[in-house]
């Protein structure tokens, strides 16, 4: 329910329970104007998500916490994947709705992101979601990861792909020494790939395991 008080608009559940999430992820000192901006990209979600059939999820309280709460509680390993590197460029693969990219892209406006994804409808919706967040640090190309040219510091993935294809497709898509950072649920045995890292995470108001699976590419990029 909305709520109207003297200092300012009236509030919602979905903004609350951001707040209640990000405080929770020790993220509460956001830049001006990420909270805004998150909430801008669930108002297009949830008004686009059936229609481009972009999540299966259609409430907008589950929206904060498994897309944007979800995809933020990434932010710790992604600094630490960047700290000291001369260039910070992260690579999201199959990136759908935006996820993870552009919440992390509305709290690291230092960082460049390029979301990539095989589907026009959703690159569409990525970029008319960065404009209207006001993302200048977000780039949305519409293709197969397969060709992509370029390479950067990190490549990201969430639910794209089984962890040994994701290290097959990143590998040559990573500068010398870059990483791969998957956000995962479990994690089955037939998935393990020698060299990774696993670090499991509490997403507020998720249930069930979290984890994300870090796998360092050496510097001759495997």
């Amino acid at each position: 329910m909305n709520r109207t008080t003297k200092a300012g608009p009236a509030r919602t559940a979905e903004a609350d329970r951001l707040d209640a999430g990000l405080a929770a992820l020790g993220l509460d000192d956001t830049p001006p104007g990420a909270r805004a901006a998150l909430l801008a990209y669930l108002s297009l979600l949830s008004q686009w998500g059936r229609t481009f059939n972009l999540t299966a999820i259609r409430d907008p309280l589950r929206m904060v916490s498994h897309h944007l709460l979800d995809s933020l509680a990434v932010l710790p390993a992604l600094d630490d994947a960047l700290r000291g590197r001369a260039t910070a460029r992260v690579l999201d693969m199959g990136s759908g709705a935006g996820l993870p990219g552009l919440p992390l892209a509305a709290l690291r406006a230092d960082v460049c992101f390029t979301l990539i994804d095989s589907v026009g409808k959703k690159a569409g919706f990525m970029r008319q979601a960065a404009g209207e967040m006001g993302l200048a640090n977000v780039e949305v190309r519409h293709g197969r990861v397969e060709d992509e040219t370029e390479v950067f510091d990190v490549v990201m993935a969430r639910a794209f792909a089984p962890l040994s294809r994701l290290v097959t497709l990143a590998g040559p898509r990573l500068v010398p020494g870059g990483c791969i950072l998957a956000l995962k649920g479990d994690l089955p045995d037939e998935e393990h790939v020698a060299g990774m890292d696993v670090a499991l995470v509490d997403v507020p108001f998720v249930e069930g395991r979290r984890q994300i699976v870090r796998v360092d590419i050496g510097p001759q990029n495997g």
